[in-house]
C-alpha cells in the first residue's frame, strides 16, 4: 500500500509530551486500528487512530521518530498507510475501558463508538502524575464516567489504576484496556479471576504493518494482522505475553 500525504491541519498540546496531529484526511477505520505514519528522510512507525475524520493522531514524544513528529506544525506534510490490524469489538451493555499512558488515544476512538451504540461506558485512566493525564476531558464531554489514579497521588486514587478499578470490574460486561504490557498483564490476570470478559491492545516493534517482515511476533501470531487487540483468552497461555518483545533486529529479548 503507497503512502498517503495530508497536511496537518492542527497541533494541540494535550501534556508535557503528548501533542495530538489534526490531518486533512479522513479514513474508514475501527478502533484499534492503526497507521503506519512515514516521515520522509525520518522513518516509519505505527501510530493508533485517536479519530477517523478529520483523522486525528495523539503521539507520544518516546524516540526520534516521535520527537520528530512533535516538531511538525500546520500546514507541514505526513504520510501514512492503513488502516491495518484487528480492532476492538463491543460487547455487552455496560464496559470498562483502562488507559494506562498515552493509551487513551485508541480508547477514546472506542468510547466515542459505544457512546453512539448506547452503552454504559467507563473510563479509568492512570498516568505517573495529574499533568501527565491524558485525554480526560474528551472522555468527559463525550459523557462517560471517569475513574482516575495517579502514582503520585495528586489527582484521584493514588497507586496503579488496576487497583482503582477493583470494585466496578465485576459488574462490568467487558473491559478493554490499552497501555504498557504490565499493566495489560494484570488487566488481564484480574478479569481471568472476576470471570469478565476482556480485550487488550498489544504494542510490538513494527516495520512493515501488513505481515510481512514478521518483527512484531507475538507467540505464533503477528501482532500487524492478528492484533493489534486480542481477547486476553488468546493470551492466556502465552509465553511472550508480559515476558518477551523483539528488537529492531528481531532477536527475542525480555520485555
Amino acid at each position: 500500500m503507497l503512502p498517503v500525504t495530508s497536511h496537518i491541519v492542527r497541533v494541540t498540546q494535550e501534556t508535557r509530551t503528548v501533542k495530538t496531529f489534526v490531518l486533512d484526511a479522513a479514513v474508514q477505520a475501527e478502533p484499534g486500528q492503526f497507521l503506519m505514519v512515514w516521515l520522509p528522510g525520518v522513518g516509519e512507525k505505527p501510530i493508533s487512530i485517536m479519530e477517523p475524520n478529520p483523522l486525528s493522531l495523539t503521539v507520544a514524544r518516546v524516540g526520534p521518530f516521535s520527537a520528530a513528529l512533535h516538531t511538525r506544525k500546520p500546514g507541514d506534510l505526513v504520510a501514512w498507510r492503513g488502516p491495518f490490524g484487528r480492532p476492538f469489538a463491543l460487547r455487552g451493555r455496560k464496559i470498562l475501558l483502562v488507559a494506562g499512558g498515552y493509551g487513551s488515544a485508541p480508547l477514546y476512538f472506542l468510547a466515542v463508538r459505544a457512546c453512539q451504540a448506547g452503552l454504559q461506558t467507563l473510563v479509568a485512566i492512570g498516568a505517573r502524575s495529574a499533568d501527565e493525564l491524558v485525554l480526560v476531558e474528551r472522555f468527559r464531554e463525550l459523557g462517560c464516567a471517569t475513574i482516575i489514579a495517579t502514582d503520585r497521588g495528586d489527582l484521584g486514587h493514588k497507586g496503579f489504576v488496576t487497583e482503582a478499578i477493583l470494585d466496578i470490574l465485576p459488574e462490568c460486561d467487558c473491559v478493554y484496556a490499552c497501555g504498557p504490557e504490565p499493566m495489560l498483564v494484570a488487566i488481564a490476570q484480574l478479569c481471568w479471576q472476576a470471570g469478565v470478559p476482556a480485550q487488550v491492545s498489544v504494542e510490538r516493534y513494527m516495520k512493515c504493518g501488513f505481515g510481512l517482515c514478521g518483527q512484531c511476533a507475538l507467540d505464533d501470531k503477528l501482532v500487524c494482522q492478528d492484533g493489534p487487540v486480542f481477547d486476553i483468552e488468546e493470551l492466556r497461555h502465552s509465553e511472550d505475553f508480559g515476558r518477551y518483545t523483539r528488537n529492531a533486529t528481531g532477536r527475542r529479548v525480555p520485555l
